[in-house]
């Protein structure tokens, strides 16, 4: 895909960006578990924390090519900091999308500047990939919602200063969910565990409980029911974010393999001379090729409105290119050998991070649901 001068120029910021304030932290940051805030403060410096932002509100209010761009160049940097940034941003779209103008106002400048930091409150223990079946509940009272419940796979829990929470207003109907705005210093909100992961270690992973917490009823984001629609729709263009740094995660991987296969020497030779180490090689590149255009393909018909046509799309891109990062940080450790499996290089990481690229924000199964529905027409 061609891209604008523009686009061009906000590619080549954001790749430095991650070359010199990302890479040289995240052997430190995965080892100790701990976020760069410093390079977070970066990132606002840049204007990337109010990406998904309109511009009165000081926003950066990118569009979704450039959006996919950015979540690449980020990931290639480091995946823990891509991913903290997205859920920021679902955040802020969220709020956007579905606030009051009094919302917007009071929180989107704000965020904008990158704190409070914005999480985004879905999934729960018992309710992962079908969130109809989340038993956390916001119940009217006068002029507020009292909320009482549990959170799990939060990003940015310990660090978020703000969340949007999806909760039933009627415990017995699961068609009640609502989608809710909860400031993280509300009284009877507590973040609980931080999971300790496979990879992705550098961005904090919490429970989030809410015990008789107490909103005003003007935090309420949508209409009583049309919490999961909402959702879906937010988390359409969340899935062309990991599919993106999916992409930025392989080609990671791919150069550090095809550096190392240029240096490490057996028989005589480097090892890239080996048939073997070059059709690896091979179709790691093709592989990273095919999921960086379905990315862009499906960000460009989200700049385009294709509404159905955008998800399906999207899915395509969130399943094909989790799945190729998958492959290729394997391979890359493959080719490393044994040197690959130790943390004196990144590949070993790589290969941790690239995990959950094919569970969060809808795992690969539930993507191949979604593309064969809108295949079949139906709702198999």
């Amino acid at each position: 895909m061609n891209l604008s001068s523009e686009q061009a120029a906000v590619r080549d910021v954001v790749r430095e960006f991650a070359a010199e304030e990302l890479r040289p932290v995240a052997r430190e940051c995965d080892a100790e578990q701990t976020f760069p805030e410093d390079v977070w403060d970066g990132l606002a410096e840049l204007d990337l924390t109010g990406l998904t932002v309109p511009e009165e509100y000081g926003g950066y209010d990118a569009d979704p090519v450039t959006y996919a761009i950015i979540n690449e160049e980020l990931a290639h940097g480091m995946l823990s900091v891509a991913t903290a940034l997205s859920v920021h941003g679902l955040a802020t779209s969220c709020i956007d999308e579905f606030g009051s103008q009094d919302v917007r106002d009071e929180w989107l400048p704000e965020m904008v500047d990158g704190r409070p930091v914005g999480a985004f409150a879905l999934s729960e223990p018992e309710a992962g990939s079908n969130p109809a079946e989340m038993s956390t509940v916001a119940e009217r009272e006068g002029d507020e919602f009292v909320l009482n419940g549990k959170k799990q796979w939060i990003t940015n829990g310990s660090r978020a200063g703000v969340y949007v929470v999806f909760a039933k207003t009627d415990r017995d109907d699961p068609g009640s969910i609502t989608q809710f705005l909860v400031p993280a210093d509300t009284d009877g909100v507590s973040v609980g565990k931080k999971e300790d992961k496979l990879g992705l270690r550098a961005s904090d992973t919490t429970t989030l409980i809410f015990e008789d917490a107490r909103i005003p009823a003007e935090y309420q984001l949508t209409e009583e029911g049309r919490g999961l629609s909402a959702a879906f729709q937010i988390l359409t263009g969340g899935r062309i974010a990991i599919a993106a740094q999916s992409v930025g995660l392989a080609q990671a991987a791919l150069d550090a393999a095809v550096e190392y296969a240029g240096e490490r020497e057996q028989f005589d030779q480097p090892i890239s001379q080996f048939q073997a180490i070059r059709h690896k090689l091979a179709e790691m590149q093709t592989q990273v090729t095919a999921g960086r255009l379905l990315t862009h393909e499906a960000a460009q018909k989200k700049a385009d409105g294709a509404g159905m046509e955008t998800a399906f799309l999207a899915s395509q891109a969130k399943y094909f290119a989790s799945e190729a990062a998958m492959d290729v940080t394997n391979e890359a450790v493959q080719i490393h050998g044994g040197y690959g499996y130790t943390t004196d290089f990144p590949v070993e990481r790589f290969y941790r991070d690239a995990k959950i690229l094919t569970i969060y924000e809808g795992t690969t199964e539930i993507q191949k649901k979604i593309i064969a529905r809108h295949l079949l027409g139906d709702d198999a």
